[in-house]
């Protein structure tokens, strides 16, 4: 999906600020737009300004500054209820007092739509999150998975042409919220409504999003596709909230177009893709995917870097062994290994040689 533009945007922030106390910008000068049918995930850490935006995008907070379109319409001023926007929260907020079908009836009340088309958004809702013979139970006779379902549902029945969710699996233990996230993914695909989705779980925003914002400190730091993000981080944050990285401190010896050549603080000396960095003598952090390295010659890369490794730990992982080593005079450097029939054994306290491809190390602001 092609990104949209602030003008041709389905949903825009536009010079977007929040401020509680009239002081400190909680979310500070926010431009985005987020094309029609997209899902767009604000992703971050506790604090950094992501929930804030959505509660503004529902109607629950005010911006101090800027403004909010949608549809091409401004909505600072239009209430809650009159956005027609489909929320979910990570606590469900399903009328307890109510059966499942009371609950998705309630926001087409409140629309005004007759007895006979409710029943059959309500009945096309529920098959839709396979709950469709619930309609007569209560939130309490239900797990917290099928708890969830069921507010998904309320949030759709009413064919809201944007839905924003808050941490909407959050609850759910690891089995059944990966479930879900592939649930929701589909029915994204299926419906084609625009989604807004907030979370701090980089997996999650991986697994099921068009586009992610990264927020950090009330700023975008960086906005682009999934693999975008893994691949090609903008700056030492996105790299470190984003996956599992290596990280190895050292200084700019040269700069040269699409290449910088790193002397680590060990002394020795690697290439990787320059990226905020603009001149010798800069201090750098250098990161490497733990999935990239490798410690067998016919494994490694042509043109790989190899450098002394010493294995500190061994963590076996099913699928996976991670192997935590001391590389370049520090310690922590993790290898991935897949688990394989026949794969050499490592152990704590051995020497080994590591490697990987210049391409994927990336010369990062320090």
């Amino acid at each position: 999906m092609a990104a949209a533009t602030q003008s041709d945007a389905f949903v825009a922030f536009d010079h977007v600020q929040k401020s509680y106390d009239g002081v400190s910008l909680v979310v500070k000068d926010l431009n985005l737009a987020i094309g029609k049918g997209e899902f767009l995930t604000m992703l971050g850490p506790s604090g950094s300004g992501k929930t804030t935006c959505l509660m503004m995008l529902a109607g629950f907070e005010t911006a101090t500054h800027g403004e909010i379109t949608l549809d091409g319409r401004p909505i600072n001023q239009v209430p809650p209820h009159k956005r027609g926007i489909g929320m979910v929260f990570q606590n469900y907020a399903l009328f307890p007092h109510m059966t499942v079908g009371e609950n998705l009836s309630f926001p087409l009340e409140v629309r005004g739509m007759g007895k006979p088309e409710r029943e059959a958004k309500i009945a096309r809702a529920l098959d839709m999150v396979q709950m469709g013979a619930f309609a007569s139970r209560r939130p309490a006779q239900l797990s917290g998975g099928q708890q969830q379902r069921i507010a998904l549902a309320r949030a759709l029945v009413f064919d809201p042409k944007l839905v924003l969710m808050d941490e909407p699996l959050g609850a759910l233990d690891k089995q059944l919220r990966e479930h879900m996230q592939f649930e929701i993914k589909h029915l994204h695909e299926s419906l084609g409504i625009t989604v807004v989705y907030v979370t701090h779980d980089q997996g999650e925003a991986l697994t099921m999003s068009d586009r992610v914002a990264v927020f950090n400190d009330g700023r975008i730091q960086q906005l682009a596709p999934p693999a975008d993000l893994y691949e090609r981080p903008d700056n030492s944050f996105v790299a470190g909230f984003i996956g599992e990285n290596n990280k190895l401190m050292g200084v700019i010896e040269d700069l040269s177009g699409e290449k910088a050549t790193v002397r680590l603080t060990s002394g020795e000396l690697i290439d990787a893709t320059p990226v905020n960095v603009r001149e010798k003598g800069q201090k750098t952090l250098v990161s490497i995917r733990p999935e990239r390295v490798e410690f067998k010659p016919s494994m490694m890369p042509a043109g790989a870097h190899t450098l002394d490794a010493t294995v500190t730990e061994v963590i076996y992982m099913g699928d996976i062994l991670r192997v935590v080593l001391r590389v370049a005079g520090q310690d922590g450097f993790v290898m991935k290994m897949r688990n394989t029939l026949g794969q050499t054994k490592l152990a704590p306290g051995e020497a080994i040689k590591v490697g990987w491809h210049p391409q994927d190390a990336r010369a990062l602001d320090p």
